[in-house]
Protein backbone atom coordinates (compact mmCIF):
# COMPACT_ATOMS: atom_id res chain seq x y z
CA UNK A 1 0.00 0.00 0.00
CA UNK A 2 1.01 3.44 -0.51
CA UNK A 3 1.27 6.43 1.71
CA UNK A 4 -1.52 8.30 -0.21
CA UNK A 5 -3.59 5.51 -0.19
CA UNK A 6 -3.28 4.98 3.68
CA UNK A 7 -4.07 8.55 4.27
CA UNK A 8 -6.79 8.48 2.38
CA UNK A 9 -8.03 5.58 4.17
CA UNK A 10 -8.32 8.01 7.52
CA UNK A 11 -5.05 6.46 8.36
CA UNK A 12 -6.64 3.60 10.30
CA UNK A 13 -5.25 0.08 8.16
CA UNK A 14 -3.70 -1.61 10.85
CA UNK A 15 0.44 -2.41 10.90
CA UNK A 16 -0.11 -5.98 10.32
CA UNK A 17 -2.02 -5.78 7.85
CA UNK A 18 0.22 -3.22 5.60
CA UNK A 19 3.38 -5.26 7.05
CA UNK A 20 1.59 -8.52 5.53
CA UNK A 21 1.09 -7.00 2.37
CA UNK A 22 4.43 -5.34 1.76
CA UNK A 23 6.87 -7.70 3.49
CA UNK A 24 6.69 -10.78 4.49
CA UNK A 25 9.40 -10.55 7.88
CA UNK A 26 8.10 -10.78 10.66
CA UNK A 27 8.84 -8.29 12.97
CA UNK A 28 11.62 -9.76 16.04
CA UNK A 29 13.10 -7.71 18.68
CA UNK A 30 16.14 -8.27 20.68
CA UNK A 31 17.53 -8.87 24.09
CA UNK A 32 20.36 -7.13 25.01
CA UNK A 33 23.05 -9.47 26.78
CA UNK A 34 26.90 -8.54 28.36
CA UNK A 35 28.50 -8.39 25.30
CA UNK A 36 29.96 -5.37 23.38
CA UNK A 37 31.26 -5.15 19.81
CA UNK A 38 32.40 -2.30 18.20
CA UNK A 39 31.26 0.22 21.07
CA UNK A 40 27.68 -1.69 20.75
CA UNK A 41 26.05 -3.68 22.79
CA UNK A 42 25.31 -7.11 21.40
CA UNK A 43 21.21 -8.99 21.07
CA UNK A 44 19.75 -11.56 19.54
CA UNK A 45 16.30 -12.29 18.11
CA UNK A 46 13.62 -13.11 20.60
CA UNK A 47 10.47 -11.33 20.93
CA UNK A 48 8.70 -8.10 18.89
CA UNK A 49 9.52 -4.73 19.81
CA UNK A 50 8.73 -3.12 22.58
CA UNK A 51 8.96 0.01 24.54
CA UNK A 52 11.46 -1.44 26.67
CA UNK A 53 14.56 -1.66 23.97
CA UNK A 54 14.18 2.66 23.88
CA UNK A 55 16.30 4.40 25.94
CA UNK A 56 14.77 7.70 27.58
CA UNK A 57 11.59 5.63 28.52
CA UNK A 58 10.74 9.01 31.23
CA UNK A 59 11.94 11.70 28.58
CA UNK A 60 9.19 13.37 26.86
CA UNK A 61 11.17 16.09 25.23
CA UNK A 62 10.37 17.11 21.65
CA UNK A 63 13.32 15.72 18.61
CA UNK A 64 15.15 19.02 17.07
CA UNK A 65 13.98 19.22 13.78
CA UNK A 66 17.00 19.14 10.92
CA UNK A 67 16.95 20.28 6.82
CA UNK A 68 15.71 17.72 4.85
CA UNK A 69 18.59 18.22 2.21
CA UNK A 70 18.94 17.86 -1.36
CA UNK A 71 17.95 14.12 -1.94
CA UNK A 72 14.19 13.78 -0.89
CA UNK A 73 11.78 12.90 -2.91
CA UNK A 74 8.02 11.04 -2.13
CA UNK A 75 8.73 7.34 -3.03
CA UNK A 76 5.71 6.93 -1.67
CA UNK A 77 5.66 3.26 -1.10
CA UNK A 78 5.00 1.29 2.65
CA UNK A 79 7.46 -1.15 3.02
CA UNK A 80 9.42 -2.54 5.74
CA UNK A 81 12.96 -3.83 3.94
CA UNK A 82 14.16 -0.84 1.86
CA UNK A 83 17.39 -2.36 0.28
CA UNK A 84 16.41 -3.57 -2.81
CA UNK A 85 20.00 -4.54 -4.47
CA UNK A 86 21.92 -2.77 -2.21
CA UNK A 87 24.99 -4.34 -0.14
CA UNK A 88 26.23 -4.15 2.81
CA UNK A 89 25.87 -4.72 6.64
CA UNK A 90 22.67 -5.26 8.08
CA UNK A 91 21.09 -2.53 10.19
CA UNK A 92 17.42 -2.71 11.46
CA UNK A 93 16.26 0.82 12.13
CA UNK A 94 13.30 1.16 14.89
CA UNK A 95 11.90 4.63 15.53
CA UNK A 96 9.03 4.71 18.63
CA UNK A 97 7.22 8.00 17.98
CA UNK A 98 5.35 9.90 21.32
CA UNK A 99 3.82 13.12 21.83
CA UNK A 100 5.16 16.03 24.27
CA UNK A 101 3.15 14.06 26.83
CA UNK A 102 4.83 10.73 25.99
CA UNK A 103 1.66 9.34 24.34
CA UNK A 104 2.55 7.14 22.04
CA UNK A 105 1.26 7.88 18.66
CA UNK A 106 -0.24 5.14 16.61
CA UNK A 107 -0.61 5.14 12.48
CA UNK A 108 1.93 7.68 12.04
CA UNK A 109 3.93 7.37 8.62
CA UNK A 110 7.80 7.52 9.33
CA UNK A 111 9.59 8.16 6.04
CA UNK A 112 13.32 7.42 5.52
CA UNK A 113 15.67 7.45 2.77
CA UNK A 114 19.78 7.70 3.01
CA UNK A 115 22.50 6.91 0.79
CA UNK A 116 24.17 3.90 0.01
CA UNK A 117 27.50 2.14 0.74
CA UNK A 118 28.80 4.01 -1.78
CA UNK A 119 27.83 7.50 -0.57
CA UNK A 120 24.75 7.59 -3.66
CA UNK A 121 21.14 8.44 -3.43
CA UNK A 122 18.61 6.18 -5.08
CA UNK A 123 17.07 8.99 -7.99
CA UNK A 124 20.50 11.26 -7.49
CA UNK A 125 23.11 8.52 -8.78
CA UNK A 126 24.05 11.02 -10.82
CA UNK A 127 23.70 13.91 -8.79
CA UNK A 128 25.07 12.37 -5.33
CA UNK A 129 28.00 14.82 -5.40
CA UNK A 130 25.79 17.96 -6.65
CA UNK A 131 22.86 18.35 -8.98
CA UNK A 132 19.30 17.23 -9.78
CA UNK A 133 17.17 14.44 -9.86
CA UNK A 134 18.52 11.87 -12.26
CA UNK A 135 16.84 8.15 -12.05
CA UNK A 136 13.97 6.47 -11.38
CA UNK A 137 15.74 4.27 -8.50
CA UNK A 138 13.98 4.03 -4.91
CA UNK A 139 16.82 2.09 -3.14
CA UNK A 140 17.03 2.90 0.34
CA UNK A 141 13.78 4.70 0.44
CA UNK A 142 10.00 3.67 2.06
CA UNK A 143 7.69 4.30 5.06
CA UNK A 144 6.23 2.40 7.85
CA UNK A 145 3.04 3.22 9.85
CA UNK A 146 3.84 3.04 13.61
CA UNK A 147 1.81 0.55 15.39
CA UNK A 148 0.16 0.96 18.60
CA UNK A 149 3.56 1.83 20.44
CA UNK A 150 4.23 4.26 18.39
CA UNK A 151 6.66 2.00 16.85
CA UNK A 152 7.70 1.81 12.91
CA UNK A 153 10.45 -0.61 12.01
CA UNK A 154 12.91 -0.71 8.87
CA UNK A 155 15.08 -3.20 7.54
CA UNK A 156 18.26 -1.36 5.20
CA UNK A 157 21.82 -1.50 5.01
CA UNK A 158 24.49 0.74 7.63
CA UNK A 159 24.68 4.00 5.80
CA UNK A 160 27.92 4.89 3.84
CA UNK A 161 29.59 8.16 3.73
CA UNK A 162 29.67 11.21 1.36
CA UNK A 163 31.95 14.51 1.40
CA UNK A 164 30.95 16.91 3.90
CA UNK A 165 28.51 15.23 6.04
CA UNK A 166 29.18 12.38 9.30
CA UNK A 167 27.02 9.36 8.34
CA UNK A 168 23.12 10.07 9.02
CA UNK A 169 19.45 8.91 7.91
CA UNK A 170 16.98 11.31 7.12
CA UNK A 171 13.58 11.17 8.18
CA UNK A 172 10.10 12.63 8.13
CA UNK A 173 7.00 12.19 10.30
CA UNK A 174 3.48 12.58 8.78
CA UNK A 175 0.65 12.29 11.21
CA UNK A 176 -3.13 12.74 9.80
CA UNK A 177 -1.42 13.71 6.52
CA UNK A 178 0.66 16.54 7.62
CA UNK A 179 4.49 16.54 8.15
CA UNK A 180 5.01 17.49 12.02
CA UNK A 181 8.87 16.44 11.99
CA UNK A 182 11.57 16.39 9.53
CA UNK A 183 15.19 15.15 10.83
CA UNK A 184 17.96 13.07 10.96
CA UNK A 185 19.41 10.44 13.14
CA UNK A 186 23.32 9.62 13.48
CA UNK A 187 25.80 7.18 14.51
CA UNK A 188 28.44 6.31 16.95
CA UNK A 189 31.84 6.46 15.26
CA UNK A 190 33.17 3.50 17.05
CA UNK A 191 30.33 1.23 15.49
CA UNK A 192 30.59 3.21 12.02
CA UNK A 193 34.31 2.82 12.11
CA UNK A 194 33.97 -0.92 12.19
CA UNK A 195 31.73 -1.51 9.72
CA UNK A 196 33.77 0.39 7.27
CA UNK A 197 36.95 -2.14 7.41
CA UNK A 198 34.76 -4.82 5.55
CA UNK A 199 33.78 -4.68 2.21
CA UNK A 200 32.01 -3.09 0.58
CA UNK A 201 32.36 0.31 2.62
CA UNK A 202 36.36 -0.01 3.07
CA UNK A 203 36.59 0.92 -1.46
CA UNK A 204 34.70 3.97 -0.83
CA UNK A 205 37.86 5.55 0.90
CA UNK A 206 38.75 7.35 4.10
CA UNK A 207 36.55 10.01 5.25
CA UNK A 208 36.19 13.98 5.41
CA UNK A 209 33.96 14.59 8.12
CA UNK A 210 32.61 13.12 10.94
CA UNK A 211 30.29 13.66 13.96
CA UNK A 212 32.81 16.06 15.47
CA UNK A 213 33.03 18.34 12.58
CA UNK A 214 29.54 18.07 10.76
CA UNK A 215 27.84 21.42 11.65
CA UNK A 216 24.36 19.57 11.91
CA UNK A 217 25.48 17.26 14.05
CA UNK A 218 22.89 16.86 17.04
CA UNK A 219 24.38 14.61 20.34
CA UNK A 220 20.28 14.47 20.78
CA UNK A 221 19.80 12.96 17.18
CA UNK A 222 22.63 9.68 18.24
CA UNK A 223 20.70 6.33 17.36
CA UNK A 224 21.23 3.54 20.26
CA UNK A 225 23.04 0.65 18.41
CA UNK A 226 23.19 -2.80 19.84
CA UNK A 227 24.78 -5.26 17.53
CA UNK A 228 22.51 -7.75 16.20
CA UNK A 229 24.49 -11.23 14.58
CA UNK A 230 25.97 -9.86 11.74
CA UNK A 231 24.60 -5.92 11.43
CA UNK A 232 22.74 -4.12 13.99
CA UNK A 233 19.83 -2.58 15.26
CA UNK A 234 19.28 1.16 15.73
CA UNK A 235 16.85 2.29 17.95
CA UNK A 236 15.39 6.17 19.16
CA UNK A 237 12.83 7.56 20.66
CA UNK A 238 10.97 10.39 18.66
CA UNK A 239 8.92 13.64 20.19
CA UNK A 240 6.70 15.50 18.12
CA UNK A 241 4.29 18.02 18.13
CA UNK A 242 0.38 17.14 17.10
CA UNK A 243 -0.57 17.91 13.66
Amino acid sequence: MDRRRFFAAGGTVGLGALVAACSSEPATTEAVVPTTEGGAASISPQTPLSGELFPGTASCTLTPAETEGPYYFDVNSIRTDIREDRPGTAFRLALRVRDAACAPIGNAVVDIWHCDADGSYSGFESGSRGGGKSDAKTYLRGAQVTNTDGIAEFRTVYPGWYPGRAVHIHFKVHVDNATVLTSQLYFDENVTNAVYRAEPYVGNGERETNNSNDSLFEDSLLLDLRKEGDGYLGVMTVGVKGS
